[in-house]
């Protein structure tokens, strides 16, 4: 494709700009009036049959007999579900990073690098070319769907803040490149769309994450944003250092023209009423949004306030009943056929290469039309060290709800079980939580918790009874800055990376809880 560069000077005319909104705002009605009449079932089954059709010649495609999939029903009887490992111990570890026609037709142009919150190992997760035109197509589908329900929130007047990792990708042996999935996406970016972004090239490709946040905030605090990405830890961590330049009290005094803040990788409640009281404007709109190194998978619709899958940008979604995985042959849900409130883990088949392929997330659906779902953890983000049976979601709220009675603000926790020293004694779970700032009355911060879990757990409450199997958790601070600072200590600050939530085994927390005591962090 020939380049657009030598355009760019001219889109960043008053003129043009004004012009560029008016036709995202017709985009926007179209693609929103689109997604309304679409039949999804039709689409999700032409969708993987022609990703089938396409990879047929690949090494995967003849080991399961592409050639005669007709119907989903033939696919899922070739196809079992698979995890990450299996695939890349199966096709990918040996030729890597040459995995050209293995699991998808060609050459990988690039590998997007995934924590691997759940195994511990860095994963490299294959973006093909149709992958990257996936991604930008769901991109504008989040932007469509807002501008649609917020005619008057003129974006291209002013730029998008992309608060993502750094687009210093490392190059493989075979010429591919590889690094944080935002990193690509900047890479990608249309040259035509560039003036209306933030922050220019050569700011991406600093590695330190301090540096980054500083030079970003000195910068854009002169520069018109008027939307901002990014994952809430490290927004907040952006609008302290932009306060700190400018001497505002709030983001609103900062960017004025301010309208939507794009939130994804973690839980927001938590969030919510700090970002509003940190960016001073009712103006200002939030929209999740439900991405992975693997695909884009769902979008926030203002409609209806919650997450919309996106069906038609080269991605077939199933989802297994999380209480099924690790059967044989789990039940296999697709848009057409998925019931609502039922926790399922996801599974992707992509332009990739990845074949019903086991993300690691958990969602339930609010309705099937359109498919509406809500984000409910991590399929090894649990606590059941005392039968007690938590999901994310559950001490997500859990946490929240005891910040909101509390009159405080949690900004990032993590729990796990404390184990008993003595035999025949109860343990309990150990909340190590930063708030952002001041710090409540921990025993009853604790309480909340505890109530509020007995009333949405039904597990919960019965091994709560008389402290016979589980004692009351205990609650710990850690200083204001602690979790970033035990994530630089690991490698893992900034970009893309999260604080891992929960621990089950009672390990990592135990670990963590000596790393703050010792480091000087415990509150």
């Amino acid at each position: 494709m020939a380049s657009t560069a030598f355009l760019a000077p001219l889109t960043d005319s008053r003129l043009v700009r004004r012009a560029a909104d008016a036709v995202l705002l017709r985009y926007a009605h179209h693609r929103t009036a689109q997604l309304n009449r679409m039949d999804v079932a039709a689409v999700q089954r032409n969708t993987l049959i022609r990703l089938v059709r396409k990879a047929k010649r690949t090494q995967f495609g003849r080991d399961h007999d592409f050639s005669r999939i007709r119907s989903i029903a033939d696919y899922q009887a070739r196809v079992p579900v698979r995890a990450y490992e299996w695939f890349w111990d199966t096709y990918w570890k040996n030729a890597f990073p040459r995995i050209d026609n293995l699991t998808w037709p060609g050459k990988i142009p690039y590998y997007a690098l995934s924590s691997g919150t759940t195994s511990g190992a860095t994963k490299y997760v294959p973006v093909s070319w149709e992958m990257v035109a996936s991604n930008k197509k769901a991109g504008f589908t989040t932007t469509a769907l807002f501008r649609h329900a917020n005619p008057g929130a003129k974006l291209f007047t002013g730029k998008f803040f992309f608060l993502g990792g750094s687009t210093d990708l490392r190059r493989q042996d075979d010429g591919s490149l590889a690094g944080d999935l935002s990193g690509i996406a900047s890479r990608e970016l249309l040259e035509l769309l560039r003036p209306y972004t933030f922050p220019p090239r050569d700011l991406t490709l600093i590695t330190n994450w301090e540096e980054k946040v500083r030079r970003f905030a000195e910068l854009s605090a002169r520069e018109p944003i008027t939307a901002l990405s990014g994952i809430p830890a490290w927004m907040h961590v952006l609008f302290t250092r932009l306060k700190e330049v400018t001497g505002k009290s709030t983001i609103a005094e900062i960017w004025p023209d301010l309208r939507l803040i794009v939130h994804g990788g973690t839980k927001f409640d938590p969030y919510r009423e700090l970002f509003k009281k940190e960016i001073g404007s009712d103006l200002v709109k939030f929209c999740e949004v439900y991405p992975c190194s693997e695909g884009f998978v769902a979008t926030e619709d203002p409609q209806y306030q919650h997450l919309r899958v996106v069906p038609d940008h080269d991605i077939f979604f199933e989802f297994v009943p999380v209480g099924e995985l690790g059967q044989d042959r789990p039940t296999r849900h697709t848009l057409a056929n998925v019931e609502v409130g039922v926790q399922y883990a996801v599974v992707l088949t992509s332009c990739a290469g990845v074949w019903s392929y086991l993300v690691g997330d958990t969602v339930a659906f609010e309705r099937r039309d359109p498919p509406l779902i809500r984000f409910t953890g991590r399929t090894k983000y649990f606590l059941s060290a005392f039968g007690e049976h938590l999901i994310s979601e559950e001490v997500e709220a859990a946490v929240a709800r005891a910040a909101s009675v509390c009159g405080v603000v949690a900004v990032d926790f993590h729990v796990g079980p404390v184990f008993p020293a003595v035999p025949g004694k109860a343990g309990h779970h150990l909340y190590l939580v930063e708030f952002a700032e001041g710090r409540p009355d921990l025993a009853r911060f604790a309480k909340e918790i505890d109530d509020e879990l007995n009333r949405i757990n039904e597990d919960y409450g019965p091994h709560r009874v008389g402290d016979l199997a589980m004692l009351m958790p205990e609650v710990r601070v850690v200083k204001p800055g602690g979790f970033a600072e035990w994530m630089k200590a690991r490698g893992k600050y900034g970009g893309q990376n999260k604080v891992p939530r929960m621990d089950n085994s009672g390990a990592m927390t135990k670990d963590m809880a000596n790393w703050f005591e010792n480091n000087g962090w415990a509150g």
